[in-house]
């Protein structure tokens, strides 16, 4: 493989990194005190799911998010933050990679009618199973560094 200026598994890196940092990104422009204390994300899903044209949405979020908001916005939040962490460093990247691509999807599903969050939530799995598929662990990570993953 020929690149410019970084080798192949670098690039990788750059673009597991990168993609640790739109996570951090997402998580760091959150109102927390608003999803913490007023509820103010989950209420915003909820009414989503309330007018999802997919059934099965609609009852996954009555069943699983509604009977636990406050839990939820936890998850949420703070799973935005551990996959962020988790890409930039390279610490447990294919959990990361794993667990950011199907929180992609779950997002995917359900803003299907927002055309701007299908595109990021889109790129974001793409990247996820590149960096995935590519072991983008295998330079400048944590994870290489004390031998997990080889």
């Amino acid at each position: 493989m020929r690149t410019i200026w970084l080798d192949g598994a670098e690039w990788l890196a750059v673009l597991r990194i990168g993609l640790g940092l739109w996570w951090l990104e997402s998580w760091r422009h959150k109102d927390k005190k608003g999803w913490f204390e007023r509820g103010t994300g989950i209420a915003w899903a909820a009414g989503v799911a309330e007018k999802h044209r997919w059934p099965v949405v609609r009852g996954g979020f009555e069943r699983i998010v509604a009977p636990r908001p406050k839990a939820m916005a936890y998850v949420v939040v703070y799973a935005e933050l551990a996959l962020g962490l988790g890409l930039v460093t390279g610490l447990l990247t294919p959990v990361a990679l794993i667990a950011g691509l199907l929180l992609n999807l779950l997002y995917l599903v359900l803003m299907v009618h927002d055309w701007a969050e299908q595109g990021q939530n889109a790129m974001m799995a793409l990247s996820s199973l590149v960096a995935l598929f590519a072991m983008s662990w295998q330079t400048w990570s944590l994870d290489h560094a004390i031998g997990l993953f080889l």
